[in-house]
């Protein structure tokens, strides 16, 4: 399992955002200080308001609308995957930051949350996923 922590400005706002993209939370592991956003069932995103983020470590914690500190990608099942995540990303207020990706076999758009956090999402053909051709090649 994987849990990603990423800090956050307002738990209720970030909780909004999510559910309308289609992500579910653990209610057990969510209170006014953070939220458990379940991605699959292997990995998790804690989404931790800064201020509680910023005691599990001595460094300065990133502001990710004005600095990079990580990429987060999901993967999707397929073209119109990728376009309705981002869709729905756009559609709650966040932004998108590049242009699609399209290279055939492989198909990515990216979206930035609220909070500046960047988060690719991939389509790639299931042949070439597993070693082979792309179709048609």
């Amino acid at each position: 399992m994987i849990f990603v922590n990423l800090p956050i400005a307002d738990v209720r706002k970030s909780r909004t955002f999510f559910t309308g993209l289609g992500f579910e939370f653990n209610q057990q592991f969510c209170d006014d200080k953070a939220l458990c956003m379940r991605i699959n069932d292997r990995a998790f995103a804690m989404l931790v308001r800064r201020d509680f983020f910023a005691t599990f470590t001595p460094r300065p914690v990133a502001d990710a609308g004005a600095v990079t500190e990580t990429l987060l990608c999901l993967s999707a099942d397929d073209r119109a995957g990728v376009d309705a995540l981002v869709a729905g990303a756009l559609a709650c207020g966040g932004r998108e930051p590049r242009r699609a990706v399209d290279r055939g076999f492989v198909y990515g758009r990216t979206f930035s949350d609220l909070d500046g956090h960047i988060w690719e999402v991939l389509w790639t053909d299931p042949a070439v996923a597993a070693g082979g051709a792309a179709a048609g090649a």
